[in-house]
């Protein structure tokens, strides 16, 4: 709900979390865990962090799934990625044939406007606080709740397989 709200994520809430999923980890399964939570650290961390770089999410999203992914191990974080992903898609979908049947074709391009703001120096783009704030308000939606939604229904679903 932080996200929905102020379109942030706080290191003050990932990095406990981080930790506290490596804990779990070694707790309940030892070194084997300890893999299971570096792999899922790299999948989940990796495929966000390359979406950041291109500018297609927020690095609070990134250090979300990261720490997520401590807790997921690697097999659970693919299948939420997945998962959020199809949401995400849904989700955007819906929002943009609302936005057409509401504010019409014109309304719905100012939207979906993407200009990547930036300043000229040395033939190179360079991202400023300003650009980075409006690439944040040009988003639709924030990323943090289709990933809880796809972490409880992966849940779900792994924890019926289990118990049959």
């Amino acid at each position: 709900m932080w996200d929905v709200r102020t379109r942030r994520i706080p290191n003050a809430l990932t990095l406990p979390m981080f930790v506290a999923g490596l804990v779990y980890q070694i707790a309940f399964n030892g070194w084997a865990g300890v893999g299971e939570a570096a792999g899922g650290f790299a999948i989940g961390f990796g495929m966000l962090f390359i979406l950041w770089l291109v500018g297609g999410g927020g690095g609070g999203d990134v250090k979300l799934m990261g720490a997520l992914a401590v807790w997921l191990g690697f097999r659970n974080t693919l299948y939420v990625l997945v998962a959020s992903t199809l949401i995400v898609a849904a989700a955007t979908f819906g929002l943009v044939v609302w936005s057409v049947m509401t504010n019409g074709v014109g309304g719905t391009r100012r939207l979906m406007a993407t200009g990547k703001p930036s300043s000229i120096g040395g033939g190179s783009a360079t991202i400023t606080a300003g650009a980075i704030e409006a690439r944040q308000q040009r988003r639709i939606m924030a990323y943090a709740l289709p990933v809880a939604v796809a972490t409880w229904a992966v849940l779900a679903v792994r924890f019926v397989t289990v118990t049959g």
